[in-house]
């Protein structure tokens, strides 16, 4: 694929036209037409300028750089090295704050980097294949062998894990996290005709400390200047209500929750 017609497949993603485009990026109509007809070659300048425009993860603001020919704009870190020592240490510390509550740190696909000690109240009951080594916390959230069998609104639940998976897939598109969205599908109950739940889609688990009503919360690297960084995401789950709160402290004395995180 040419530079052109991945510029193309971005700004047609993003419902813009040339002009719109062209505006947004401070040139012209008839030179983005150039250049995605290939008749003209762009700047690096320029190409930045693209994929700010049409407000594009970092990794697609790195590809477009690549397809037009120049060097990536953001470094990608090791997730374990040391550069990152700092952003790891910032994570561990949210982490252990929101004990007694679960917690997660994942990157795009939704494989764990690290959790809290809390975690066990979603993973409790689960076959352990879906545990071992860097585990994914998507297929955790709807595998049969995972939390759904505990899941006590599974066509809701079904419908937030994997909306908020095909907006990732819009945004950065890749064919590991469709096929992992394609496994998802598989196990996922019949979605259509849902009623509205109001402001946030509660997660209702069964717990032997009784029925639980979390809330899920994603947090980010705002500003973040590397790949791996801006694609974290912490997850944490917060009580929805007192007797929630109660039952998740509950949960957390009766483990004997250590002081660090895991992972």
């Amino acid at each position: 694929m040419t530079f052109g017609d991945t510029l193309r497949r971005h700004r047609r993603r993003r419902r813009l036209s040339q002009l719109e485009l062209a505006i947004r990026a401070n040139t012209t109509q008839r030179h983005l037409s150039f250049v995605e007809s290939g008749r003209s070659v762009p700047g690096r300048d320029l190409v930045v300028r693209l994929a700010m425009a049409l407000e594009l993860p970092v990794r697609e603001q790195n590809a477009l750089l690549l397809a037009a020919g120049f060097a990536p704009l953001v470094p990608e870190s090791d997730p374990e090295g040391p550069e990152l020592e700092a952003v790891r240490d910032a994570l561990r510390r949210l982490l252990h704050g929101h004990r007694p509550y679960p917690a997660l740190v994942i990157d795009r696909y939704g494989d764990v980097l690290a959790t809290n000690d809390a975690i066990g109240v979603l993973t409790d009951g689960a076959a352990p294949e879906l545990t071992e080594g860097r585990w994914n916390a998507y297929r955790m959230a709807l595998h049969p062998k995972g939390m759904m069998p505990r899941v006590r609104n599974p066509a809701h639940w079904s419908r937030h894990v994997l909306g908020n998976l095909r907006a990732e897939l819009d945004r950065t598109p890749g064919e590991r996290l469709a096929a992992l969205i394609t496994e998802l599908e598989s196990y996922a109950p019949p979605v259509a005709d849902l009623p509205h739940l109001g402001l946030a889609v509660p997660l209702e688990l069964s717990s032997p400390h009784g029925d639980l009503r979390l809330l899920a919360m994603i947090a980010t690297f705002a500003t973040a200047h590397d790949v791996t960084v801006a694609e974290l995401r912490l997850e944490t789950f917060l009580p929805a209500d007192d007797d929630t709160a109660a039952r998740l402290g509950r949960y957390s004395r009766s483990k004997g929750a250590a002081v660090g995180p895991r992972g």
